[in-house]
């Protein structure tokens, strides 16, 4: 059941895994979503509770939490942004620099759903650091912070800079979607600080692309 999912921690308080590309984090609406990390991990430590996600498409890490005061402890950090998440991507191109930031409000397109859209009006604060690890043909393998943790943002800020990443069936429809056959974006490094023990912890899950 979980053995595509690494396991990185297992203690009292948390659970740290990695989820594979095209398993959805928690359930989605009707029985044939039911299948999802979350439920997996229910069915072997019940009370299992949800922090954060990631999107079907998107692997990585992921923490859960084994309590609810631990579950609280750690949407703490998330709302305060003293957990840092680093993802890597493969994008389309070559972006002229080597670093550089997006800073543009995102919202759900209604008209065009599960789509999210830059909206200047209506959108949320959305903010995204990246920098370049490696030029290769065609292509450009990005490290990508996340400020903020929009739905889709790093989707949306690289499909504003240009350079929408392989593999991304929602938002480089105008590009050669067939360069991979998955999503490349990845979840690699996850720190954030143990609500027990005040550990601060670091994890990494290299990216299997």
């Amino acid at each position: 059941m979980l053995t595509d999912c690494p396991i990185l921690l297992d203690d009292a308080h948390l659970l740290v895994i990695g989820k594979p590309e095209g398993l959805l984090s928690v359930p989605g609406k009707g029985p044939e979503k039911l299948d999802s990390l979350y439920h997996r991990l229910q069915q072997i430590w019940p009370g299992i509770r949800i922090v954060h996600r990631l999107d079907r498409d998107t692997s990585g890490l992921l923490v859960f939490a084994r309590s609810l005061p631990v579950q609280q402890d750690l949407n703490r950090q998330f709302a305060e942004r003293t957990v840092n998440k680093r993802y890597v991507a493969l994008v389309y191109g070559h972006p002229a620099d080597m670093r550089g930031e997006v800073n543009l409000p995102i919202c759900y397109d209604p008209e065009n759903p599960p789509l999210h859209i830059v909206d200047t009006v209506n959108g949320k604060p959305s903010q995204t650091f990246w920098s370049v690890l490696e030029r290769k043909p065609g292509q450009t393998r990005l490290l990508l912070e996340p400020v903020t943790g929009r739905s889709h943002q790093l989707r949306v800020h690289m499909l504003a800079l240009g350079h929408p990443i392989l593999g991304d069936t929602l938002y480089a429809r105008d590009f050669d979607t067939g360069a991979s056959p998955r999503l490349c974006l990845h979840a690699e490094t996850l720190e954030f600080t143990h609500p027990v023990t005040g550990e601060r912890l670091n994890f990494t899950l290299p990216a299997p692309f």
